[in-house]
């Protein structure tokens, strides 16, 4: 199986390492009511497997209306694909007050932390194995994987991006949500604004 290339389709090995130098934050939405769009964004990253190699997706996510703001890919786990995918989620839709996270070095490097907080945006992360703590962005993952990924079998980086582009179009634009009564990502997130973030 090694040879030809062939492997079974599960999850890989964890991505969220923590680095023990780091700082951690405490979980800030437990019992909170997350209902209007750019209270809450969160992010993770996941695997993709290739027909030969991988990359890694990392994707930030209005939690309220569950609409994807950006993404990006890598092939290395470092922060800067992730600090990437904030500062272009941020320049499209204004900054959340809370930002959650996972306790995964990329998370809480410097680099990263240090984009959110010099914009007074609040900070909150999962408590250690508790992926519950944002099982929405857990949820994309399935569907980005069993609806895209696992069917398309991508041969490149270049093939995922362009794939992953209409994928998500399709996600934010098309793809109702049975939780919204039939409205898409971006119907409930335009629709949740407040006015002023409209305005501006």
């Amino acid at each position: 199986m090694r040879l030809m290339g062939i492997e079974a389709l599960y999850v890989k090995p964890r991505l969220s390492l923590a680095h023990p130098a780091h700082v951690k934050y405490p979980y800030l939405l437990r019992g909170l009511e997350i209902s209007r769009a750019n209270h809450v964004w969160a992010t993770d990253i996941c695997y993709i497997p290739m027909a030969k190699g991988f990359c890694y997706l990392v994707a930030i996510m209005d939690w309220a209306s569950r609409m994807v703001l950006s993404w990006r890919l890598s092939n290395t786990l470092d922060s800067s694909f992730c600090v990437d995918a904030l500062e272009e989620a941020i320049s499209k839709y204004g900054c959340p007050e809370i930002f959650n996270t996972d306790q995964g070095s990329q998370f809480t490097a410097e680099e990263f932390t240090d984009a959110l907080r010099s914009r007074g945006i609040s900070i909150s992360m999962d408590g250690k194995g508790r992926w519950m703590d944002n099982v929405f962005i857990e949820r994309l993952w399935k569907s980005v994987k069993y609806e895209d990924i696992y069917l398309k079998g991508y041969g490149s980086m270049a093939e995922v991006k362009k794939g992953l582009a209409a994928y998500f179009t399709f996600y934010n634009e098309k793809r109702w949500h049975q939780n919204f009564d039939r409205k898409t990502p971006a119907m409930v997130y335009f629709g949740t604004l407040s006015q002023r973030q409209v305005a501006a």
